[in-house]
């Protein structure tokens, strides 16, 4: 039986969604895995993302619910960096999956993350860093990307996004895109991860 990894993420302005695209497609790659990309429910008005100028959430991934993390073998979870860590939209989800913590129903998962930032030095490390809390409450498995990118991760010659613990991209004013070494190194933690969450589940 395939593997089934979630990719779960929320985007602003579409710079995270774009590396989940990525991640699926690594995912996808491995045999013995399926992936499904959800995202999580909005907290904001419409009248205030739209002073934000975010566009219109995406309409072909649907909105995830709490209780449907324990259906996946393996969960991938991404987000923009507010202030060094998770956005409240995020939070706001992690916090209404108590009905799984109390049944500890995801424990022993893997899990990974992947984020966006404003500037370098916007949380590429510390973001991944807070939200480690919440895979350990549930007690799941966070699985890094290591340097398993190889030279991908030393790359001095251009402003990257990405860390060991993640897959990342750098947003700048909102105007940046996700560069080809951004969407390689996203497309490699899906594929990676699709590896690793096989061997826990014992698939062949």
């Amino acid at each position: 039986m395939a593997a089934k990894i979630y990719i779960v993420y929320y985007s602003t302005y579409g710079h995270v969604a774009k590396l989940a695209d990525e991640i699926q497609k690594g995912v996808s790659s491995v045999e013995g895995a399926e992936v499904k990309l959800w995202q999580v429910p909005e907290t904001l008005s419409d009248e205030a993302l739209a002073k934000m100028g975010a566009p219109p959430k995406r309409d072909d991934v649907p909105v995830i619910s709490p209780a449907e993390l324990a259906d996946a073998d393996g969960l991938i979870f991404g987000f923009p960096t507010r202030f060094g860590m998770m956005p409240m939209q995020f939070k706001a989800f992690m916090d209404g999956t108590s009905e799984l913590w109390c049944p500890q129903r995801l424990a022993g998962k893997p899990a990974a993350l992947f984020f966006s930032s404003g500037c370098q030095g916007g949380g590429q490390e510390t973001t991944a860093l807070t939200a480690i809390t919440q895979l350990v409450h549930h007690g799941m498995l966070f699985v890094p990307v290591g340097y398993t990118f190889g030279s991908g991760m030393f790359e001095m010659g251009q402003v990257k996004g990405g860390s060991p613990y993640g897959s990342g991209t750098i947003a700048g004013d909102g105007s940046r895109v996700p560069t080809e070494l951004e969407l390689q190194q996203a497309f490699h933690q899906g594929k990676y991860f699709a590896g690793i969450a096989k061997k826990l589940k014992g698939s062949p």
